[in-house]
């Protein structure tokens, strides 16, 4: 109701007309912002981000990854990033890596990279949104969100601070992902959000010796969960064990899914399509 209104609108789900987001960061020019986003943990959401955000450097664009994830930050890790954030006197000055992509998160402001977040939500939410307005972004193409897995505080700021022009959904083959998968496009629809499809993660594991494919996790029906929310499946991903090892040296970047290579192309017709509708 609008006599109990506190003004933030970061820690409030209201569709009000006085409710406000944000323009594209002042001190730079972010063509697009994309969530990455799951309804549970242990799905490979980071991964995925990490990877979408190498294979649109590896294409040319001025590419940047915010880890919003804050109590599970691991996006400087996957990118052998381990020095502390800088600063030129102004602004927050981003990590990049050797393969061009700018990047910020609490790990690089801590002093112990293996010290506990053990924060409540309104500072977890501060610092979000101090990664966007405090950072030097400079000019950037396409920005990945790495967001916490559910629903909670966190994910409520990105979509309420941050200008996000849409979602993507990772999620794996078990038989609960339609439930979960719900949840986090029913939280998007709140927040008027577009969602620009699913992911599927841990689809199959093709054995090295015997030439087989199992199915490990199950076998998901992602394009029965997709259908059922009018969504797009943007890829499925196999179970990589080399993958795991390469984001664990901190080698994200040397990982090359010709599978995620099909689901950017769809993100970038998103942006494309989305353009040609505004005019």
């Amino acid at each position: 109701m609008a006599e109990q209104c506190d003004h933030d609108c970061a820690s409030c789900g209201q569709d009000c007309a006085s409710r406000t987001v944000p323009p594209k960061a002042e001190h730079g020019k972010i063509k697009k912002v994309i969530g990455v986003v799951s309804g549970k943990g242990g799905v490979g959401k980071t991964s995925v981000a990490a990877m979408l955000a190498a294979a649109a450097a590896r294409r040319g664009a001025k590419t940047a990854v915010l880890d919003a994830d804050v109590t599970g930050p691991s996006i400087p890790a996957m990118f052998g990033v381990h020095s502390a954030a800088l600063t030129d006197g102004k602004k927050i000055l981003p990590a990049v890596t050797d393969g061009g992509v700018k990047l910020i998160s609490v790990n690089m402001m801590l002093h112990d990279e293996d010290a506990p977040v053990l924060w409540r939500g309104p500072v977890i939410s501060g610092l979000v949104k101090q990664f966007w307005d405090e950072v030097e972004w400079g000019d950037i193409d396409l920005m990945f969100v790495d967001m916490p897995p559910g629903t909670g505080d966190v994910a409520l700021t990105v979509f309420q601070s941050l200008p996000v022009d849409g979602i993507v959904v990772v999620t794996s083959p078990q038989q609960l992902v339609s439930m979960i998968v719900g949840k986090a496009v029913n939280m998007a629809k709140m927040m008027h959000v577009p969602i620009v499809g699913i992911v599927e993660n841990y689809s199959w594991y093709d054995c090295p010796d015997c030439g087989s494919r199992h199915y490990i996790f199950g076998q998901g029906k992602p394009h029965e969960v997709a259908a059922k929310y009018s969504l797009a499946v943007l890829a499925q991903l196999p179970f990589r064990p080399e993958y795991a090892q390469m984001a664990d040296r901190g080698e994200i970047e040397k990982i090359e899914s010709k599978e995620l290579d099909a689901a950017l192309d769809v993100i970038e017709a998103f942006e494309v399509q989305k353009t040609a509708n505004a005019d």
